[in-house]
């Protein structure tokens, strides 16, 4: 496998920068199931945090880009089922993503709830607020 970092996983999904962009493309689809590229939920919340904040992506259109790199069988993509459970929750809330993984995540690992002051993370995520 080979690491990818969030920038190049933001220019193949933007496709803003022509020159690294078109590098991106053709490293990305020169990837194979035999020699995959590794995407880290660091570089996932990175990339949601990158399309919002700089981009003003809408969810749905940040769901499709993580919907995408879910699918393809040339990437793998770290604690991919917790990934997809959160992308789920993302989807139907007002919850950032980054909360939605940190909610599925844990619970993943076995805890029964995952406490917050968010009060959109608490209603959105499954969090609980603490009192």
């Amino acid at each position: 496998m080979i690491g990818l970092d969030t920038n190049v996983l933001v220019r193949y999904v933007m496709q803003d920068d022509p020159k690294q962009s078109a590098k991106a493309t053709r490293f990305i689809e020169s990837l194979t199931p035999e020699t995959a590229g590794f995407v880290s939920v660091v570089a996932l919340i990175e990339l949601v945090w990158v399309l919002n904040s700089c981009y003003d992506l809408t969810r749905e259109q940040i769901s499709q880009a993580l919907d995408g790199l879910l699918r393809a069988k040339e990437l793998v993509v770290d604690r991919a089922e917790q990934v997809g459970q959160a992308l789920r929750v993302f989807r139907a809330s007002s919850a950032d993503f980054a909360d939605c993984l940190i909610e599925r995540t844990a619970h993943a690992a076995g805890c029964d709830r995952t406490m917050t002051f968010d009060r959109t993370a608490a209603n959105g995520a499954g969090m609980m607020l603490i009192a």
